[in-house]
């Protein structure tokens, strides 16, 4: 087994730490919680350690943290129902947009491959797709109601503009722009989860997608394009997504998040039973019924809940994790 070896243990937040998000380049990180507020991490030497503090940009709970693919933008979306764009055209970072349209709680906040875009979602059962317009300018460009209930988390394809949404319904949906009429349109529904999906994550591809739930499980999800008489590939909203492996037995309790790292091709867990757990696709693994092997597991990786679980995108292996114990901890995976 993989030994998960915990290189650091950061505090400095009060209350619950939601989540984590690495800057691109993997250099810097953020975090933010129960508190209202962003922190800002850097590594000194062989330490990390807080280099701001991003405040006044949120009344409630920040949920959930997200970097710009150029890494010059943070998005930040709160209980207050705004989402905050930063950026640190002042020379720090300041709250220069503010989103407003969500009725409650914003979830999960999400920026595309190209950076054009942005996702968020909400307790109010809706996805949102923002267009970038301009400087400190944001557009709404579609307001997805798929679901009928609240939605957990965004997340998009890694190079195209096809987006994914987890839901208290049990479903997964995908979205993409009609390209006839430009409306945002449901192209997928993924259903096999029998509680709560929570998190979800593709893998570098894109063909794939990574679910976790409430219902103790985790699934892997494969793009299926059918071709027509020709032989020539259909449109993308006509391809199909289907289960193609169910990893059960492993979590004893609800599965919060999921990380597929796009350099190693492990997938980190964070779950309610405190701990954390590795998996990595087994050699020779069938695309159509692929397996995965447990490879390492964290008991005790925080005195609470593990809320969120995020690799490196350098791929060096180095995890983040955060908990409702407060604190946030650095991990490096030796194999």
């Amino acid at each position: 087994m993989a030994k998960l070896e915990l290189t650091q243990s950061l505090t400095g937040h009060k209350g619950i730490v939601w989540n984590v998000s690495w800057h691109p380049l993997g250099n810097i990180f953020a975090s933010c919680g129960e508190d209202k507020t962003i922190k800002l991490w850097h590594k000194e030497g062989e330490e990390w350690k807080v280099k701001a503090v991003l405040v006044d940009g949120h009344q409630r709970t920040i949920r959930e943290v997200a970097w710009s693919p150029c890494g010059n933008l943070l998005a930040s979306a709160s209980f207050d129902a705004t989402t905050a764009i930063w950026d640190k055209k002042s020379g720090q970072f300041e709250c220069n947009a503010t989103l407003e349209g969500h009725e409650n709680e914003v979830k999960s906040v999400a920026w595309s491959p190209s950076g054009h875009l942005l996702a968020t979602c909400g307790r109010d059962k809706s996805v949102w797709v923002w267009e970038v317009a301009g400087d400190d300018e944001y557009e709404c460009a579609a307001v997805l109601n798929a679901h009928n209930q609240d939605v957990k988390k965004v997340a998009w394809h890694p190079s195209l503009d096809i987006l994914a949404s987890a839901s208290y319904d049990n479903n997964v949906k995908m979205y993409k722009e009609d390209p006839n009429d430009n409306d945002w349109t449901c192209i997928a529904t993924l259903q096999s989860h029998e509680s709560t999906v929570w998190s979800l994550a593709f893998d570098k591809t894109g063909e794939r997608l990574a679910t976790c739930s409430d219902d103790n499980t985790v699934k892997i999800w494969k793009e299926y394009k059918p071709d027509n008489q020709e032989g020539v590939a259909m449109a993308d909203r006509d391809a199909v997504w289907k289960c193609v492996c169910t990893l059960s037995g492993y979590h004893t309790r609800c599965i919060y998040d999921i990380a597929w790292c796009h350099k190693t091709g492990l997938i980190a867990t964070a779950c309610g039973d405190d701990i954390i757990r590795i998996f990595k696709e087994t050699v020779d693994s069938d695309p159509n019924a692929p397996t995965f092997d447990l490879v390492s597991t964290k008991l005790d990786a925080h005195a609470q809940d593990v809320n969120c679980v995020k690799w490196n995108p350098t791929g060096n292996k180095e995890l983040l994790s955060c908990s409702d114990d407060g604190s946030i901890k650095v991990w490096k995976l030796e194999e």
